[in-house]
């Protein structure tokens, strides 16, 4: 008997009790669901929550497998840097090589094991207690998680936040579609407010195993906002274009820029993310960045002061830097957490773009501002739609107070006002 059928019958067999949800939730993750409505009015379409969470996880695959390569070659340059050594990144030299994807592989693929095992536990937990099926929005979340923190963070530590992600910031507001925060940010919180050693400093962006050939087993990788934010941006050595390609410290999928604007694209053709809030966060974060260029060239701020390495990096590098990219193309355009109209994602996208590089310059401790600007945006989302409703309606008011009503004929028909003969 074919495995679709053993399901079925189990979903037969369990029907109306408690552990329906789960075997649902496994048949309809394989194969298309059988179900169709037959009363009231409805879309018939291809897509579903499920095809629309898939097609993000496509767009979110190259960069996973990017962070796996980069985790690995990030681990063995630091030992080399320790060692003496300078190693220059070099895609099909000494980048793409198995040794840098079984170390990446080794070091991140846990990562995102335990994200999908805890997450999708506590999916099936509350949708057995409540009585409900199991959401897909999970799928999505699962693979965000692993690419926004740091590679070497505890597993435990992970399993703990995923929890506190998944019920405080989505089921305790009714599950998909009925949060307020994004989850995987709500969870990237978590991790920074609790445990703030392990998500920001020098060595927790690159792996610390103890080198087999018996070199150091403190490696210290600090990210280029990290040599900003200490005053010592003379010291590194990244091209920007290992920028925007990718070969630089930071968090596993938040590195490759090129492949971050590829899978925007992506996202935008499938017509799952609005480039409105992409392009209206890039501007925010290229005025807030020139805004701090000018206050430097203008000489209000010397080279002194603790601002000073933040303020004078050029506008345009904020973008391939950090996870500004990433947090714009995949999380800032969640459709749950995010505006709704058309004008509301241009006031949402901006103030993002713009709040991110004013947290990363002010916050030298933590010069990452990017989930905080989304969750402090998530919030203020509904009263950006409440305001642009609000004057679309009053627009209309005025409108139609000023409009001209025509006389009315014997049938109710409006008739055509004749200009009057001078």
């Amino acid at each position: 008997m074919s495995l679709k059928n053993n399901l079925h019958n189990l979903k037969e067999k369990y029907k109306g009790k408690k552990m329906a949800p789960a075997f649902n939730a496994i048949h309809t993750f394989l194969y298309a669901p059988n179900e169709t409505t037959h009363s009231g009015s409805h879309v018939r379409a291809v897509d579903d929550l499920k095809r629309t969470m898939n097609t993000v996880i496509m767009a979110l695959v190259p960069v996973l497998i990017f962070g796996i390569f980069n985790a690995g070659y990030q681990h063995y340059a630091a030992v080399d840097a320790a060692n003496g050594v300078v190693r220059q990144a070099s895609l099909f030299g000494n980048f793409l090589t198995w040794e840098n994807f079984i170390m990446g592989a080794w070091t991140v693929l846990p990562l995102v094991i335990v994200s999908y095992a805890v997450g999708l536990a506590v999916e099936f937990l509350f949708a057995v207690i409540k009585g409900h099926e199991v959401e897909e929005g999970y799928l999505v979340t699962g693979m965000l998680v692993p690419l926004i923190v740091p590679v070497d963070t505890p597993l435990w530590m992970l399993a703990v936040a995923v929890v506190f992600g998944v019920v405080i910031g989505k089921e305790v507001f009714g599950g998909t579609g009925m949060n307020i925060l994004n989850p995987a940010l709500t969870i990237r919180a978590f991790l920074f407010f609790a445990y703030p050693t392990w998500m920001s400093g020098d060595k927790v962006w690159v792996h610390q195993a103890v080198d087999l050939a018996g070199g150091p087993d403190a490696i210290s990788g600090e990210t280029i906002l990290g040599y900003l934010a200490q005053g010592k941006g003379a010291e590194m050595s990244y091209s920007v274009a290992d920028m925007f390609f990718g070969f630089i410290p930071g968090s596993v999928g938040e590195t490759s820029t090129i492949l971050i604007l590829l899978g925007g694209l992506f996202l935008i053709y499938s017509k799952i993310a609005s480039w409105r809030i992409m392009l209206s966060a890039v501007i925010g974060a290229l005025v807030m960045g020139l805004i701090f260029n000018g206050v430097v060239d203008a000489g209000w701020i010397t080279e002194t002061s603790k601002f000073y390495g933040l303020m004078s990096f050029a506008f345009w590098q904020h973008l391939i830097v950090g996870g500004l990219a990433f947090g714009i193309v995949y999380m800032a355009t969640d459709p749950v957490t995010g505006a709704q109209t058309n004008k509301g994602k241009w006031y949402y996208g901006f103030f993002i773009g713009f709040i991110s590089v004013l947290i990363r310059v002010f916050n030298p401790a933590y010069p990452e501002g990017v989930f905080l600007a989304i969750l402090l945006m998530n919030v203020f989302a509904p009263t950006i739609d409440h305001y642009v409703v609000r004057g679309n309606i009053n627009k209309r008011l005025k409108r139609a107070k000023n409009a001209t009503i025509l006389p009315r004929d014997g049938e109710g028909k409006a008739q055509e006002l004749k200009a009057e003969t001078v």
